[in-house]
């Protein structure tokens, strides 16, 4: 055997054991297609409608959809199709923000929590069951109604009851993680703690933590939608799947495709998330 195909084993083997991989776990090849799905609609826009999803076309409204308008047109007269495609781009920088932020905030609360001692344990967890009481949507109506509509408080408001789930888990792995043998031969070495969390703590956290995230998209979708539904989120004419849903419920007996098309949007979209999240729960937990 040649230089050439010795180099090919590597990428063969990875190949061979990813495909392997999706066979046995279909979970993750359908959830990783509806997220990969909703991901190209996002970035291909452009390239998907010449239709612009903000201009107005008061000659052809509420029309079914057609060779010229796949998804048909709104009360406004604009393109659906271009609406719901451009307007994953919206949600899709929801979900990674939002996420982002409460990972940026969860994952060292719990860390902090899972290596102090009693009372700063006790303390941090007594604030982030505070929060975990409230129901989701309801806290972020709150946090929105004081804050003010718009999307920048609608993120705060999610990323902040997103918080307590990052802290708690990684809380009860940090506990899970420091009586482990080798931990205990870093500190009798003289390891410091920063190095500890990255180097053994992270990094045997992050396979719990990538399943949370993808399952807190989901849940993140669900309540941006429904905040824009409400009036509380994104606001119009910016294509918000939640508003467009809000602006078609007005005309469900005319024109039923103006809800319809970003509430299956929403649908795929969380489906994707929750699936990929299941999927990648079966893999990295060597339990199941």
């Amino acid at each position: 055997m040649n230089s050439l195909d010795t180099s090919l084993l590597p990428t063969r083997s990875r190949r061979r054991q990813f495909l392997r991989m999706l066979q046995n776990n279909p979970s993750i090849a359908i959830g990783g297609g509806l997220v990969l799905l909703v991901v190209l609609a996002a970035v291909l826009a452009p390239l998907l409608t010449h239709w612009d999803p903000i201009e107005q076309d008061l000659l052809n409204t509420l029309q079914a959809p057609s060779a010229a308008h796949w998804f048909g047109t709104d009360d406004y007269g604009r393109d659906i199709f271009a609406r719901v495609i451009y307007g994953a781009r919206i949600t899709l920088f929801e979900v990674c923000l939002s996420v982002a932020i409460s990972m940026v905030i969860g994952i060292p609360l719990g860390i902090i929590s899972g290596l102090a001692g009693r009372k700063i344990d006790a303390l941090i967890m007594w604030v982030m069951d505070i929060i975990f009481a409230f129901p989701g949507i309801v806290l972020a109506i709150l946090i929105v109604s004081v804050l003010g509509e718009g999307l920048a408080n609608m993120l705060i408001a999610i990323s902040l009851f997103s918080i307590p789930v990052y802290a708690r888990l990684s809380r009860n792995l940090t506990l899970g993680l420091k009586n482990m043998e080798y931990i205990e031969a870093a500190h009798m070495l003289g390891v410091r703690y920063p190095r500890i969390i990255t180097h053994y703590i992270l990094r045997n956290s992050i396979g719990p933590l990538i399943v949370q995230s993808t399952l807190t998209a989901g849940a993140v979708v669900l309540s941006a939608a429904s905040l824009s539904f409400l009036g509380l989120g994104v606001q119009p004419p910016m294509p918000e799947w939640g508003t467009m849903m809000s602006d078609g419920r007005n005309f469900l007996g005319l024109n039923i495709y103006v809800s319809l098309f970003p509430g299956l949007a929403i649908l795929i979209t969380v489906l994707g998330f929750n699936v990929l999240g299941d999927g990648l729960r079966d893999v990295m937990d060597k339990r199941l």
